[in-house]
């Protein structure tokens, strides 16, 4: 068995000992826990890297969490920023430099492939890219994660002699930096922003300016309080023409007292669900003046004439926002599922209710197949995740190589690819860390838990980067063009389209030709049943769109009236590729039979789970019957007891530590009820004065006293 000396925290003596019924359940390996660890972290020299990192910053007091559930919004963001320069001490002091492998760990999650040595500022292309949000080690509590942000925009839109600029000043601290692109009126709809940029060719200079109330910069993490400058995402005006968005790095504050500096309004905008340890913000600019030089230029650049040169598609100058879409699946929403279902499926194999029959003990609640129903399919999503955004990641590095040789024929695919899979992912990870969250019942409901936090969270992701609604039509956009296309032109193959919609072309199959439900647990027959839907949705959407057109109406207006069905054809479109990811992960693993079969199973879960969630989808046209869908259920039903058995070792596997669930309910012991009355006696309410009983509650007692 492997040694669990550390994931287990230590200091009470009740924390020294793993709790029976957790033991149990880890007694029979019918895997290698370690050896899917090593999976997910892309080797094993990885993981033993993450671990020593880990180690090292659970081993320091400076960056304990254990008290955040009672600290105020103010001490939180005061928290944050001590963290991250204690870090900043602690990376200095052990030679982990920005982009090293240890930097790399301890402040970003870990993402697979093998770390390299820091090589250069544009090294995180090389590498598997280092994630802006934290939520590893350092568990998501440090603040100044847009600084990160600004650094990977800088380094995909910036010039080399911008960033040979712009890099040290950052890391070395001289400038705090943000990324300021969402407005008050404005978000997901780039193109709609307010704020300009106007050129003036007598002074070489840019006039930044927020013309209404609405092109108020707002939401940019790392604004309210902390950044010096900031990346402006505004519209370019130059020789009376507007341009497009294009950015633009502006100085906010003094360097010298860090006031707002002249035309510039700078603020807080107050209390927010969760992320109470990042100061957002809003910014105003009132004709701020920048110099030339500081227009992002990699792609476009106005010579000092006013001439605007473009030097890519227009798409690339959405390229950063693609980039921090991308590595937010895997650095911050998938993470948040993973916890969950950590805290909510050790918590269900310590807690026992009721009994399955008469004369039995209380069972414990993982063993009921309704707690299994809400629980094991949120696993396999959150291991089906992971593997899709890892391939995603793959796509992104390739096409960025392909960009800087002035290639950009992926684009489309990628924004798209983005777009859709972020949607997806966020729309899930919340339904299934919330289900996690009531799962475990009325102590789910408990900051305690961990559980609380993580929802809220993971409820920001859907509308941070994009608006789900928005970008599932972004996706739709390409599916029904690309479509079109292989209508368009005769004799179209797969060759002749993206590799995402390369099925488009596929020969068509009626009927589904399982017989049984043994027949669905082939992934190539569940994933050509899942290619077929979404390509009679993608087929549908478009021929809706275009009978609307034929009757009359604009491009716009026949898009507008059919965008629930373009909905539709994105989502499945989108589970179609998180499910042929899985197989192909699946096919990698030939080689370690005990994982592939614990993998195979959570596959098999995840795409019969979605074939009975959507199975109006596969009924429509008779792809499937009613009997093979309730084969589907016989198979899926039979699924949940064989990943029941293998539940707490697959979310072992996940290797987060104690420290950074920061649950008592998900510890790896597995004593959830001392832990909970532990943590119980460190809330400030039960050592403060109650000056509530002195002003009413004792009159009050006291007035009924002479009665009594």
């Amino acid at each position: 068995m492997d040694s669990p000396v550390h994931r287990v925290s230590l200091g009470d003596t009740w924390s020294r000992r793993v709790h029976p019924d957790m033991a149990s359940e880890r007694f029979i390996q019918s895997f290698s826990v370690e050896q899917l660890t090593n999976i997910l972290d892309g080797g094993a020299q990885n993981t033993a890297l993450r671990r020593k990192v880990e180690s090292i910053i659970h081993s320091d007091p400076e960056f304990s969490v254990k008290d955040n559930y009672f600290m105020t919004q103010n001490e939180r963001y005061v928290a944050a920023i001590q963290k991250r320069f204690h870090f900043q001490i602690i990376a200095k002091r052990l030679g982990w430099l920005e982009n090293s492998p240890e930097f790399y760990y301890a402040y970003r999650y870990s993402l697979p492939g093998q770390p390299q040595r820091y090589q250069g500022p544009c090294l995180w292309w090389a590498t598997p890219a280092p994630c802006p949000f934290p939520h590893r080690a350092l568990s998501g509590e440090l603040a100044l994660g847009l600084h990160t942000v600004f650094l990977k925009s800088l380094q995909s839109l910036g010039s080399e002699e911008q960033i040979a600029k712009w890099t040290p000043l950052c890391n070395e601290f001289r400038i705090i930096a943000s990324y300021a692109q969402t407005e008050l009126g404005h978000g997901t709809n780039l193109r709609g922003l307010e704020t300009e940029a106007t050129y003036d060719a007598a002074t070489q200079e840019f006039v930044v300016h927020s013309p209404t109330l609405t092109a108020t910069k707002w939401w940019p993490g790392d604004m309210g309080r902390s950044a010096t400058h900031t990346l402006v995402q505004a519209q370019l005006i130059c020789s009376g023409a507007r341009q497009g968005m294009h950015a633009f790095i502006v100085p906010i504050r003094s360097l010298q007292d860090h006031t707002p500096l002249p035309g510039v309004t700078v603020g807080d905008i107050g209390p927010k669900m969760d992320f109470d340890n990042i100061d957002h913000g809003f910014l105003r600019l009132d004709h701020v003046r920048i110099p030339r030089e500081n227009m992002l230029s990699r792609f476009a650049q106005v010579l000092p004439d006013g001439t605007y040169v473009k030097l890519g598609t227009q798409q690339t100058n959405y390229f950063s926002m693609v980039v921090v879409r991308v590595e937010l699946l895997l650095g911050e929403i998938i993470p948040l599922l993973q916890k969950a279902c950590v805290i909510a499926i050790r918590y269900s194999v310590i807690r026992r209710q009721s009994s399955i029959r008469p004369s039995d003990p209380e069972a414990k609640i993982l063993d009921y197949q309704t707690q299994q129903q809400k629980l094991l399919p949120q696993l396999a999503t959150a291991y089906a995740f992971h593997f899709l955004a890892s391939n995603l990641l793959k796509f992104l590095h390739s096409s960025y190589d392909a960009i800087r040789n002035k290639d950009f024929s992926n684009l489309p695919e990628l924004h798209a690819l983005s777009a859709g899979i972020k949607a997806m992912t966020s729309d899930l990870c919340f339904q299934g860390s919330e289900l996690c969250r009531r799962a475990c019942g009325g102590h789910g409901y408990s900051k305690l838990s961990g559980l609380p936090s993580l929802v809220t969270r993971v409820t920001a992701s859907c509308t941070y980067e994009g608006d789900n609604t928005v970008l599932y039509l972004q996706m739709a956009r390409f599916l029904v063009k690309n479509y079109l296309q292989t209508q368009a032109i005769p004799g179209s193959t797969q060759k002749s389209l993206p590799p995402s919609v390369a099925y488009l072309t596929a020969p068509y199959l009626a009927r589904c030709p399982a017989q049984k439900a043994a027949d669905f647990l082939h992934p190539k027959l569940y994933t050509t049943a899942w290619a077929h839907v979404a390509a009679r949705l993608i087929k549908d959407s478009a021929h809706h769109l275009e009978t609307l057109i034929r009757s009359g109406a604009d491009w716009a207006e026949a898009w507008n009236q059919t965008t629930v069905i373009h909905l539709q054809t994105a989502k499945a479109h989108c589970y179609y590729i998180s499910v042929k990811s899985f197989t192909e992960t699946l096919e990698k693993l030939e080689n370690k039979p005990a994982v592939w079969q614990v993998l195979k199973r959570l596959c098999d879960l995840y795409a019969l789970h979605g074939i009975l969630t959507n199975a109006a989808d596969f009924l429509h046209d008779g792809f499937l019957s009613g009997a093979q869908v309730d084969a589907v259920r016989t198979g899926y039903l039979e699924l949940l007891g064989l990943v029941r058995k293998d539940a707490i070792l697959l979310t072992d596997a996940f290797d987060f530590t104690d420290p950074s669930l920061n649950s008592a309910l998900g510890c790896y012991d597995g004593n959830v009820y001392e832990r909970l009355f532990h943590w119980a006696q460190k809330s400030p309410t039960n050592t403060q004065e109650n000056p509530a009983y002195e002003k009413y509650l004792r009159p009050l007692l006291q007035s009924w006293k002479s009665r009594l």
